[in-house]
């Protein structure tokens, strides 16, 4: 069996878990979200908690085994305590500021981007003078949260030798040396 598929998921207070024609529904307090999923993998709930089976041992069944159950997992905890990402801006000029949903970024790039967010993700901007503008992303779905996440950042990546760009707070990244005289 699949480690990660074999464990039951506990479903904590506030959160209901509903199965129908495969598809699986949680709702909490933070929101509700909804993930459809195969013929190979059954999903139960039993005694406060979610189990997902498989029917066969094919290298298929095992791979969305552990999938599904992964899945799953993220909703529960999703609508329950939700998920945070923080992106820093390194560089010289770099800014961030937003009004509402809109994300207005400046990247050293001719003009500032404006990125509109999604309305499941709460968005907040950090300006401390002599620090790096922080932008914080919260939400209870944790696929758009990422998707959200890596758009921002590949809008400027951070590059390897001086370390500028946008990158994940905590991040750590592999610097290379310069040009040798």
């Amino acid at each position: 069996m699949s480690r990660i598929g074999k464990n039951p998921i506990a479903i904590p207070a506030g959160v209901t878990v509903e199965v129908n024609n495969s598809i699986v529904t949680v709702k909490g307090k933070l929101g509700q979200l909804t993930q459809n999923y195969t013929n190979n993998v059954t999903v139960k709930v039993e005694e406060g908690q979610v189990i997902v089976e498989r029917a066969a041992d094919s290298k298929q069944e095992r791979a969305q085994h552990g999938l599904y159950r992964a899945l799953i997992n993220n909703m529960v905890a999703g609508v329950s305590t939700g998920f945070t990402k923080e992106l820093e801006l390194v560089g010289v000029g770099y800014r961030a500021s937003n009004q509402g949903q809109k994300l207005d970024l400046a990247l050293g790039f001719s003009h500032n981007i404006v990125l509109e967010i999604a309305s499941e993700v709460t968005l907040e901007t950090i300006s401390e003078k002599g620090k790096n503008p922080i932008v914080k992303l919260t939400s209870f779905d944790k696929q758009l949260l990422g998707q959200v996440a890596a758009k921002i950042r590949g809008f400027r990546k951070p590059e390897p030798y001086k370390g500028k760009g946008v990158k994940f707070v905590g991040e750590v990244l592999r610097r290379k040396a310069g040009k040798s005289a």
